[in-house]
């Protein structure tokens, strides 16, 4: 049987989103993701506070390059 991928309570904090989801064994996680292209930066976190924590604290460097 396929993985779901099915994220809820979605939100956004600067360029990183952070989205609700059940892993595989049916325990809420909380993923977050930057989404500048380039970072490739994601991580899950067990609380929505340390995903919202990690998001705050995240620095991009793909964002702080200067443009070519």
């Amino acid at each position: 049987m396929p993985a779901r991928d099915f994220f809820h309570s979605v939100m956004r904090i600067g360029p990183v989103q952070i989205g609700t989801h059940r892993d595989r064994r049916g325990q809420t996680k909380h993923a977050a993701v930057c989404t500048n292209d380039r970072c490739g930066w994601s991580a899950d976190y067990s609380s929505q506070s340390a995903a919202q924590l990690a998001a705050r604290t995240h620095r991009c460097r793909v964002s702080q390059e200067a443009p070519r």
